[in-house]
């Protein structure tokens, strides 16, 4: 049974690896924790940015030779290749640690073998202490690397009724000034915000991170099959990069500058497994799905919901859209069932996140 020490330890190597949320992709976020012979904490670092040290570095360079003989603490397992930064496993052997535990195994080949590695070395390693926490805080790198895809997270605000606007298509604002906000966090941890053309054509949206310094922005990608958006459109301003996902056909001559991205139509309609991949190809390793309810029930139909962000506001509207539309489940037997992960009151709003059961 893991010691109390060994907990807070980990604990705070998981809190220190969220601070790479939105700034490491396609790499992971981690933590590390360094406590030298006699178990009082010398070190701590993580993984600032892709091409940077990592969190082992880091944390090593803080301990100094105060970590010989002593433990470290790392939330994902130290990696065993050489590719922009040296092997952490070998970093953690020539400084003299002589026992490492970490909470999740890597599942990325290319790196994998780091525990393997410091145990032919004599070091002691334990794995699987705060797995779960770990997990959880580290879940779009390794849903993408897992299933070779980007993280598809929904976000959606909606009345307690279940309503995205009222019937005469207004919207601003359902939700609290506090959800508006948090929903710039949601968006400076992914690496591409995606909506749909419905949502182009009704609210205009901008999409970009405001009010988090030093944000990373993430890549606007904006699906409009038919190239329908027009040069005037807020979301092609230079505030953040933006990508235009459209037909093979479309005309989009009246868009001479816009990056864009032709695949092909299927019933009118862009694969939505065809479009993860594109944008995995490109190093997206997490999209945060803003679009309305005809694309969230794509992306639900094709299985490529991971986590759903709901912000419901203690609004009744009685009428007007779903937050939902079609997604292909006509009998209640075919439900998605989900487990609520964490609610939270943010504002007068309550956040519920949720994954699918099973996932």
């Amino acid at each position: 049974m893991a010691q109390q020490a060994d907990i807070t330890a980990m604990r705070r190597a998981v809190a220190l690896a969220a601070r790479g949320l939105g700034a490491t992709s396609p790499n992971p976020v981690v933590g590390c924790v360094i406590t030298d012979a006699s178990g009082h904490q010398v070190g701590e670092g993580f993984h600032q940015r892709a091409g940077g040290p990592h969190a082992e570095v880091h944390a090593l360079r803080a301990a100094g030779v105060l970590a010989r003989g002593g433990t470290a603490y790392v939330t994902l397992e130290p990696c065993d290749h050489t590719g922009r930064t040296g092997p952490c496993s070998q970093a953690l052997i020539e400084a003299g640690i002589s026992r490492v535990v970490y909470a999740v195994g890597d599942p990325n080949p290319q790196a994998t073998g780091g525990a393997d590695t410091l145990r032919a070395a004599g070091v002691e390693v334990e794995q699987g202490l705060l797995e779960a926490e770990a997990e959880a805080g580290n879940i779009a790198w390794l849903t993408s690397v897992r299933h070779g895809r980007p993280f598809v997270r929904w976000k959606y605000a909606a009345t307690l009724d279940g309503r995205i606007a009222a019937a005469d298509g207004t919207s601003r604002w359902i939700s609290s000034a506090e959800s508006r906000a948090d929903v710039h966090r949601l968006r400076a941890e992914a690496d591409a915000v995606l909506v749909g053309g419905g949502t182009l054509r009704t609210d205009d949206p901008h999409l970009a991170v405001r009010g988090i310094e030093n944000a990373t922005q993430p890549l606007r990608v904006a699906l409009d099959t038919r190239a329908e958006l027009p040069p005037t459109a807020r979301i092609l301003d230079d505030a953040a990069p933006t990508l235009l996902v459209v037909g093979e056909d479309a005309d989009t001559r009246h868009l001479p500058d816009a990056e864009l991205l032709r695949l092909p139509l299927h019933d009118g309609r862009v694969d939505v497994h065809e479009l993860l991949t594109r944008l995995y190809e490109r190093g997206i390793r997490s999209v945060l799905l803003e679009g309305g309810p005809t694309l969230a029930g794509a992306f639900v139909a094709g299985g490529a919901v991971d986590q759903v962000v709901g912000y419901l506001a203690p609004v009744l509207l009685g009428a007007g859209p779903a937050a939902l539309a079609d997604s292909g489940i006509s009998t209640l037997t075919e439900a998605l069932r989900l487990d609520v992960t964490e609610t939270a009151r943010v504002g007068s709003d309550l956040r519920i996140t949720a994954t699918l059961k099973g996932a």
